[in-house]
This record gives C-alpha cells, sequence and structure tokens, in this order.
C-alpha cells in the first residue's frame, strides 16, 4: 500500500515536472551547442514562456531548426476586414510575416502586429513597437484553456445530475464531486449568505468553485496552462462577483454604505467615502489574491527546476530536486484553497448585500 502511495505522489511530481520543465523552446543541449545563451538567461525565457499567454501549446523541439511540435490554435484578426489562418504559419513562413487577404502580419512578443511584406518592427526611442495592431479576437492558450474546462464541467454535472435521475445512491463520478458540493453548500453558503438566500447563489458558487480548482490542477499538467495565473481571467471573475453583490444589495446594504445608521452625522460623511472604496476594493483584493497565489506558485517551482541546471554539484541538484518534489504536493493543496477562499469571501459579499438587519434586533 505504502509502495502504491509513494508511486502515485511520484507519477504526480513527474506530471508537475514536465509542465515547467518542458514548456521552454530550446533544450540546455542544444543552447550550448550553439553558444546562444547562458543557463540563466534560458531559464528566464522558459519562465516568461511559460507564465505568459501564447498563440500555441509548444510542446518540443526547436522553431529555428524545423523540429518543433506544437499544437497550433486559430487567428482571428479584424483590421477592417476579418482574418482567419493557425498559428503555425507564423513559424512556417519567412521571417515569421503571414500574407492575408492583402495584409502581413507579424507574431511579435506574443501580440500581432501589422506589418510591411518584409516584417520589419518600427520602435520609438523607448523600444516599444509603433506597427499597427490589428483587433485580435485569437484563441489563445489561455482562452482555449478556459472553453475546455467549461465543456468538462458541463459534462461532469451532466452525467452526475443524469445519473441521480435514475439513482439517488452516489456512484462513479458522483462520489467524489458530492461531498464538493455539500462542501460549498453546507460550509459556505448557508452561513454566510443565510437559509433564506442561499440558494439563489449555489449555480455561481459551485460553477467559480468547480473552475478555479479544476483550472489550477489543469495547471499542473505537461501543458503548462496558466488560467487563473493570468490577471484578465481573474479580473473577469471578480467582476462577475462584484456585479451580482451590487444588484443584490438590499435597502440595509445600501444604507450602511451611504448613511450607516446609529453613527453621528460629522462621522457618516467620513465613512461614507471609505465604504464606496470598499465596494471596489472587495474585488480587486479577491483578483490580485487568485492572481498572485497562482502565479506565485508557478514562478517558484519553475525557478527551483532552474537551479538543478544551475548548480553543478549532485548534493544540490538532490536538495533542490527534492524541494521541488515538496513545493509540487503542497501546489496541489493551493488549487483547491485558492478555490476555497474565492468562493468563500463571493459568498460573504453576497451575505452582506442580502442582510436584513432588523432580523438581529
Amino acid at each position: 500500500m505504502q509502495i502504491k502511495r509513494f508511486g502515485f505522489f511520484a507519477f504526480l511530481f513527474a506530471l508537475s515536472l514536465t509542465a515547467y520543465a518542458g514548456d521552454g523552446h530550446d533544450s540546455h543541449e542544444n543552447h550550448e551547442a550553439h553558444g546562444e545563451k547562458s543557463i540563466k538567461e534560458q531559464i528566464k525565457e522558459v519562465k516568461e514562456h511559460h507564465l505568459k499567454d501564447s498563440h500555441s501549446f509548444h510542446l518540443w523541439g526547436d522553431h529555428a531548426k524545423g523540429n518543433s511540435v506544437e499544437f497550433p490554435l486559430p487567428i482571428i484578426l479584424w483590421d477592417g476586414q476579418l482574418h482567419f489562418f493557425w498559428s503555425s504559419e507564423f513559424h512556417h513562413n519567412a521571417n515569421a510575416v503571414v500574407e492575408s487577404k492583402g495584409s502581413h502580419f507579424r507574431l511579435y512578443h506574443s501580440k500581432i502586429y501589422k506589418t510591411e511584406a518584409d516584417g520589419e518592427i518600427i520602435y520609438d526611442e523607448d523600444h516599444h513597437a509603433l506597427n499597427e495592431k490589428p483587433i485580435d479576437f485569437s484563441i489563445t492558450k489561455t482562452v482555449f484553456s478556459t472553453i475546455l474546462v467549461g465543456l468538462l464541467m458541463f459534462w461532469m454535472f451532466r452525467s452526475i445530475a443524469k445519473r441521480y435521475t435514475k439513482d439517488l445512491v452516489p456512484r462513479g463520478l458522483s462520489k467524489f464531486i458530492e461531498p464538493l458540493i455539500i462542501l460549498v453548500r453546507d460550509d459556505i453558503a448557508r452561513p454566510n449568505i443565510g437559509e433564506k438566500n442561499y440558494k439563489r447563489y449555489m449555480p455561481y458558487l459551485l460553477t467559480v468553485f468547480f473552475f478555479i480548482w479544476i483550472a489550477n490542477l489543469i495547471g499542473q499538467t505537461p501543458l503548462g496552462i496558466n488560467i487563473t495565473g493570468n490577471i484578465a481571467v481573474t479580473f473577469g471573475l471578480a467582476l462577475i462577483t462584484f456585479f451580482i453583490t451590487q444588484f443584490s444589495g438590499k435597502k440595509d446594504y445600501w444604507a450602511h454604505i451611504f448613511w450607516m445608521p446609529g453613527v453621528p452625522y460629522l462621522m457618516r460623511l467620513v465613512l461614507m467615502p471609505i465604504e464606496i472604496l470598499g465596494l471596489f476594493v472587495k474585488p480587486f483584493s479577491l483578483m490580485i489574491r487568485l492572481y498572485a497565489n497562482i502565479l506565485a506558485g508557478h514562478t517558484v517551482i519553475i525557478s527551483i527546476i532552474g537551479l538543478i541546471f544551475v548548480f553543478g554539484a549532485w548534493g544540490a541538484k538532490g536538495a533542490f530536486f527534492g524541494l521541488t518534489f515538496f513545493l509540487s504536493i503542497i501546489e496541489l493543496l493551493v488549487a483547491f484553497l485558492q478555490a476555497y477562499i474565492f468562493t468563500m469571501l463571493s459568498a460573504l459579499y453576497f451575505g452582506s448585500a442580502v442582510e436584513e438587519h432588523d432580523e438581529h434586533h
């Protein structure tokens, strides 16, 4: 039993290791052979590539040598007319320039610019690109992964609901998912929103909990996906929580913001701008907390894996390897914990919006 348990954790670690270590464009050996970059520069490049969004899933190989293996994603651009092609076109054409309907496009630092046929990028004095950028509706790695998580959740909950129409006894996937649903209902929604109103918010709370949790787990796979480490994603989630909270607000909620009862009038004038500011600080803290924790976890693990290649001593390599193993296991806990915290705070905000203070009197 202990051997099986060790094998399971070793598998999880190996999966996480390939997620970070296999996300670069070139191997250490290839760079050394060509004398292109130092190992520290390579580690920095791999780290930045893993953390940033991308127009394709790069698996292995080198674009410059023509042995790159990747999963291309669709490029959808609008510059007065619609352009559609695959991201692999940027790597198959000379100078990484793609011609579409008389226009030329180049992928530069993860952004797409319009150029002339030679693909020249024009810079200002601060080395910022001045080329025109088309409106980009492309399916990036983050967008594709978000859709994938959504489809997975749809299939998962539909399968469970369909099974319960036949048999109320949990079986298969239901045995694993039902305790989590009960956790969200009994430990998050009911205590923080109240018995009277919690059912209205259960669909959103379950959706956001499982979305963040599954997205965080996918981030540990060899595909190197970093959904919730993208601030645009966490901003969107926090914005939904913000709007639901404000549209749910009852009379007591707004009274405690704009004209707090039971407080001297002069003090109300002081507290009102603070409370209004708090309306925006709450979703901002939701956004930053999730984004920073996931981003920090990925950054730390990539950096420690990089140190394995920096230090030549086998003792140091073994120490960093063991530390990476430990942190990879911790990241599985963080994946769940961040989903729990985001859902808990959202429920707290909903509860404060619908709370009827007359009940306390």
